[in-house]
């Protein structure tokens, strides 16, 4: 049976070696892949209503415009020239930008706010469109899968290896971080080539990862290079400016863009960071200005705000809560939709109320999936306090998520935030509007920093300000430059 086995799964990988092959655009060399080009167009088709649902769009057409003329422009140059390509902008402070297959790219309104003219988000642009153009996704699922495979036979062919299984699995990977460094190595190249190829001075993007050392920095993320799937933003600073002097030789340097002014002029106006009038977090407190509620959570725990839902969860990750609206009209019908879509099995329910408005409070267990059932005593099984809250003519719903060991040490956590949901009337947390980035010009030349402190900057917004600007406070500043700034006039 073990020699069978071992010969099936050899003769499995020898016949995807062979049949398996593909031209890559780039390169123009053979590659082993197993997933093809139109099921890279149907994933990609697949992903971007979730990614939408997720993050939400951001409501700037002009930026929009933009972002689709320049895409367009160099997708037409990339190597895949007849692909449609597909650009978002996205509502989010994160400063992102990314690209799944079949021709889409992703900009948070976070990045967008960070670059300091358009030659700096062409080499971004570039740089997501050579994801697609190198076909890195689909390379990537294709190594993990033949090396899934090559798993599977060391597992059966090797007693030893056996012993080990857990290891190995963790080295594939740290195995497949190189191809994730090896692949962002290649979208430098080509985020260089195509953003010289409709005219702008590539050296820009190299400056933009400047910012990026600098946002890891401050954020205390700072990873060693060996461990990243992210080249080091220094190391891609010098490879860049090497790449772009390359690309440059024999053009007229000269005539090739930077934009900074209609840039900065087109970004103007700007939610810079959390959007408050989507949710926003003061002292423990969970407020929603436009659907008017609030909601307290416990002290140390952490609170992450997107579109579609609310997660809470205390450091020591034994706990979730998840605030979220139901799609159905009523109490009964949210509660029962929810035990059928998680497989629960409920054990009490109680009708309430919770601040005058009508409530559903269920305690209910996760049911395990039948492949499970063999496994359950070595799982923790799942336990939830689900509190069904009608408010506005809307269902909004809580879960409290723990293990059953865990549960009772949390219950209290989880009734103290659900039960004191309440309706928001404090017109000041109603009123309150984002900051935007106002864009000012420098009367004198000086150092940043004294440029910036004369336009009104507050001093604890210098370090930040100085980085969203992509300088030095140190650095000199002409008169007449245009600068960012925070425009919090409407927070006061």
């Amino acid at each position: 049976m073990k020699t069978s086995a071992k010969r099936y799964l050899g003769f499995l990988i020898i016949s995807l070696l062979i049949m398996s092959c593909a031209r890559n655009p780039v390169t123009g060399k053979k590659e082993f892949m197993l997933m093809s080009e139109s099921q890279e167009m149907a994933l990609g088709a697949q992903s971007d209503p979730a990614i939408i649902q997720q993050y939400g769009l951001y409501d700037d057409q002009k930026l929009q415009d933009f972002i689709n003329e320049k895409g367009k422009a160099m997708g037409r140059v990339s190597h895949r020239p007849d692909m449609e390509f597909s650009f978002r902008l996205l509502d989010s402070p994160v400063v992102n930008a990314f690209a799944v297959p079949g021709g889409y790219v992703y900009f948070t309104r976070g990045i967008m706010a960070h670059f300091n003219n358009e030659a700096e988000f062409a080499g971004v642009l570039g740089h997501e469109i050579g994801h697609i153009t190198a076909r890195h996704s689909a390379k990537q699922y294709s190594n993990q899968m033949l090396a899934q495979v090559g798993f599977m036979a060391g597992i059966v062919a090797s007693e030893k290896f056996r012993q080990f299984a857990n290891e190995a699995s963790q080295g594939l990977g740290l195995l497949f971080l190189k191809f994730g460094r090896d692949h962002e190595s290649q979208s430098d190249e080509l985020g260089v080539e195509y953003s010289t190829a409709i005219g702008y001075d590539a050296h820009e993007m190299a400056d933009f990862f400047q910012t990026l050392n600098r946002l890891q920095e401050k954020s205390g993320q700072s990873i060693p290079n060996f461990l990243s799937t992210h080249p080091n933003p220094v190391d891609r600073y010098n490879k860049v400016h090497q790449l772009s002097d390359n690309a440059q030789q024999g053009m007229d340097r000269a005539a090739l863009k930077i934009n900074r002014e209609m840039y900065l002029r087109m970004i103007e106006g700007m939610v810079y960071g959390e959007d408050p009038r989507q949710g926003y977090t003061d002292n423990n407190v969970f407020y929603h200005p436009e659907l008017k509620f609030k909601f307290p959570y416990p002290q140390g725990w952490q609170l992450y705000n997107s579109p579609t839902q609310v997660q809470i969860a205390p450091q020591d990750g034994k706990a979730l809560m998840i605030f979220t609206l139901s799609q159905e009209q009523s109490l009964d019908a949210a509660a029962q939709a929810t035990v059928k879509q998680f497989s629960l099995q409920v054990i009490e329910s109680a009708r309430t109320t919770v601040n005058g408005f009508p409530a559903l409070a269920v305690v209910s267990d996760q049911v395990p999936q039948q492949q499970q059932q063999q496994q359950q005593q070595q799982q923790q099984q799942i336990r939830l306090i689900s509190y069904f809250i009608q408010y506005d003519n809307l269902i909004y719903v809580f879960h409290g998520i723990s293990s059953t060991t865990d549960f009772n040490r949390y219950t209290n956590f989880f009734k103290r935030t659900m039960t004191n949901f309440s309706k928001l009337t404090d017109q000041s947390r109603i009123n309150v509007l984002p900051t935007r980035l106002a864009i000012k010009q420098v009367t004198r030349t000086s150092t940043l920093k004294s440029a910036l402190a004369s336009l009104g900057a507050a001093t604890e917004d210098l370090e930040e300000l100085s980085i969203v600007n992509g300088m030095q406070l140190t650095d000199q500043v002409q008169q007449g430059d245009l600068l960012k700034m925070f425009d919090k006039k409407h927070n006061k």
